[in-house]
């Protein structure tokens, strides 16, 4: 398992664990970034201070700090 903010652009990942705070792991959620979900990196900002990504059909911007409380493993179909 890795975190998130760990992975390349164009990786897609399954999600295993959020290790985020009560109110913060809500937010998650409502995105459709919860167990099970799967991701997939689209763009990293130049300084890498935010990640791009799309689940399901949505495309989110997360910060670096959150995408570290995501932990994550390889997506096999």
């Amino acid at each position: 398992m890795k975190k998130l903010s760990e992975c390349k652009k164009a990786c897609k990942v399954k999600v295993v664990k959020l290790n985020a705070s009560s109110e913060l792991r809500q937010r998650l959620i409502s995105f459709g970034i919860m167990k099970e979900a799967t991701i997939e990196i689209l763009e990293y900002a130049p300084a890498k201070s935010t990640i791009e990504i799309k689940v399901g059909k949505t495309r989110i911007a997360l910060r670096s700090k959150e995408a570290e409380l995501i932990e994550v493993e390889k997506y096999e179909q």
